[in-house]
């Protein structure tokens, strides 16, 4: 039995639609880019400006970030129009230490992430975290 043209084209559209959707899919759970390198560290930053610093894993439809650290400034919130002193006014934390006692490790919705950065083994937070981690 022949198709008709109608037939022809509507199964076209089904075969596109469908090879559009398992795109979609194998592009929204894979895995990070090569370019990023799971035995180092990122940064990661969020869409509420909050920026983590760890070591980042594709999951799921998230990312895992393990060994996780933030920073936290040292001095009061300023009031608005005044700027919040220099880098030695901050603090990097390890994540677990607050008082809800979280474990070393989050998942983040990759909704919230705006861009990633791949830290260099000399970068000042690579070696505040290797120095904290020499301590303990």
């Amino acid at each position: 039995m022949f198709l008709t043209e109608s037939r022809q084209r509507a199964i076209a559209i089904l075969v596109m639609s469908a090879l559009i959707l398992g795109g979609l899919f194998v592009y929204t759970f894979t895995a990070l880019p090569s370019v990023i390198n799971g035995d180092s560290y990122q940064a990661v930053f969020l869409t509420n400006d909050q920026v983590y610093f760890g070591k980042l894993v594709s999951t799921r439809g998230s990312y895992k970030l393990t060994d996780v650290y933030y920073l936290q400034s040292k001095q009061p919130v300023q009031a608005q129009g005044t700027e919040v002193g220099s880098e030695g006014d901050m603090a990097l934390i390890k994540l677990g230490k607050e008082l809800h006692g979280p474990e070393d490790w989050m998942l983040i919705n990759r909704e919230h992430v705006i861009f990633v950065e791949q830290l260099k083994s000399d970068s000042r937070v690579v070696q505040a975290i290797k120095k904290a981690k020499a301590g303990n």
